[in-house]
């Protein structure tokens, strides 16, 4: 009775805390110092590989740190449920040699709530070292030790519930600020990667009817570039698009129609992204490890999904509203709100890393004559035309605006004057020989050039000299390119 009445409080003292690595050290400082155990150790059971693996031990230095269930007497125990007792490993068949000098091994199944937690295994380098009162003692001893790991995993995951639900708030209260996509999809990576344990993240967004990658964040190797569609009908990403519920691998090696994005992906998981039923996407997260995805976090991460999937629908309709007032009504280019920005940014640009931005200021050749003569419906179609003409035969990267009335402005780039002139006087040619219906007669624009910093220091300079560029190819005779550089002030 002494003996159970000590073996009590020392059992009393591993129940008494809820952290996992505290009871861990009093269950092998009990074994230690109330056993007298100098190889003892705690294997916890993973459900998904049916594994049993080295948690926490003393002494077990170069032992396995792992067994399958149902090998070796710790698998066994774990199997069968039951403690599994050898006296003399030399004559037990099941023994798999882990400690060099051990003679006899005692394992106990860790069981609360009828679920196997793991074992308590105890090794002794003497045989014959576990006598029967011994075996029942740890076996009282492994009830009070399988209680305390159940309390210690029940409160780390309502601990790792609240910590999902906290960074589930700071993503919904950080991502509903952000309104331009490029910023939103970076942070909602950075979110993820720092709430949830995976290494990468990953955001597809459906546009025109493809699965394009857009944004990702961690530490694996992407094996495609943003801006990249996703192949059609395939992998794990498109899978989740068409069902419209989460895909989880944990092996991706195990999935057929699996497509790898990521160098060292071994699992991966994969939610729709959803705004009030309408698909957005696909929220892609990755592991390098087999098994790395919990089912129970699923559902914390598809509530990450919905709110991401709301501020990207948010994040989109600014963009819309955002275009539209930068957008000329009547010819579809930028209009003279949108010229004012850019053009600001470009000369900050060309100051800031020396180089240059060229501007192209043109107004169609007697306009006014036209719409008397053809009227005010076929004068917008020939603005419709000339700034279609215009978009394609421009650069991406040059701005085309209506500037006013038919006057027009291209903002050319990190492009000198000279190089300026050939893109103005090409978009001349190309006016010139085009048919317009219902205008009987060629269509033709005038033309100034002038470039930052060699006609102008700033934006009023670089404007008043394209300007007086164009004013001088009008004095001149119109449906010709006049540069800043040939006037003489």
């Amino acid at each position: 009775m002494k003996k159970i009445a000590i073996l009590y409080d020392a059992s009393q003292a591993v129940i008494s805390t809820f952290d996992l690595d505290e009871v861990l050290t009093r269950i092998l400082a009990i074994a230690r110092d109330y056993f007298h155990l100098k190889f003892v150790a705690v294997l916890l059971l993973d459900q998904k590989t049916q594994e049993v693996h080295l948690r926490s031990h003393l002494g077990y230095e170069g032992a396995l740190s792992f067994v399958r269930v149902g090998e070796g007497l710790i698998g066994t125990a774990a199997a069968t449920r039951r403690p599994v007792h050898a006296p003399d490993v030399s004559k037990d068949p099941r023994y798999i040699n882990g400690l060099e000098n051990t003679r006899s091994e005692l394992a106990l199944p860790l069981i609360a709530r009828d679920e196997v937690l793991g074992v308590l295994d105890c090794q002794s380098e003497q045989a014959n070292y576990f006598d029967p009162e011994t075996i029942d003692l740890l076996r009282l001893f492994s009830t009070q030790a399988s209680i305390a790991l159940q309390n210690a995993r029940l409160y780390s995951q309502e601990q790792r519930k609240a910590a999902q639900l906290e960074a589930i708030n700071l993503i919904a209260r950080q991502t509903t600020a952000v309104l331009d996509i490029n910023e939103l999809l970076g942070r909602v990576c950075e979110f993820l990667l720092q709430a949830f344990p995976i290494e990468h993240v990953a955001v597809m967004l459906l546009e025109d009817d493809k699965l394009v990658f857009r944004a990702h964040s961690g530490r694996l190797t992407a094996l495609y570039k943003p801006g990249t569609p996703v192949l059609e009908g395939a992998g794990l990403c498109r899978e989740a698009l068409a069902t419209r519920q989460p895909i989880l691998a944990n092996d991706v090696s195990d999935t057929s129609h699996y497509i790898q994005g990521f160098e060292e992906t071994k699992a991966e998981l994969c939610i729709p992204l959803l705004s009030f039923g309408q698909i957005v996407g696909v929220l892609c997260l990755e592991s390098d490890k087999l098994n790395a995805f919990d089912s129970v976090d699923v559902r914390p991460l598809e509530s990450v999904a919905d709110i991401c999937a709301n501020a990207i629908q948010n994040a989109h309709y600014f963009e819309r509203v955002r275009h539209m007032a930068f957008v000329d009504g009547l010819t579809g280019i930028f209009n003279r709100r949108y010229f004012e920005t850019r053009v600001l940014e470009e000369i900050e640009r060309a100051k800031r890393y020396q180089g240059s931005v060229s501007l192209i200021m043109v107004d169609i050749d007697h306009f006014k004559r036209l719409n008397d003569e053809f009227g005010h419906l076929m004068g917008d179609d020939v603005l419709r035309q000339i700034s279609t003409m215009f978009s394609q035969n421009i650069r991406k990267v040059d701005v085309g605006c209506r500037y006013g009335g038919e006057e027009f402005a291209v903002i050319v780039p990190e492009t000198t004057g000279e190089d300026a002139y050939y893109v103005a006087d090409k978009l001349r040619k190309v006016i010139e020989t085009a048919v317009f219906p219902g205008v009987p007669r060629p269509v033709t624009i005038s033309a100034g050039v002038a470039s930052y910093p060699a006609n102008a220091a700033n934006r009023d300079e670089l404007i008043k000299a394209a300007d007086e560029a164009l004013y001088a190819a009008k004095q001149a005779g119109r449906n010709m390119v006049v540069p800043a550089a040939s006037i003489v002030r």
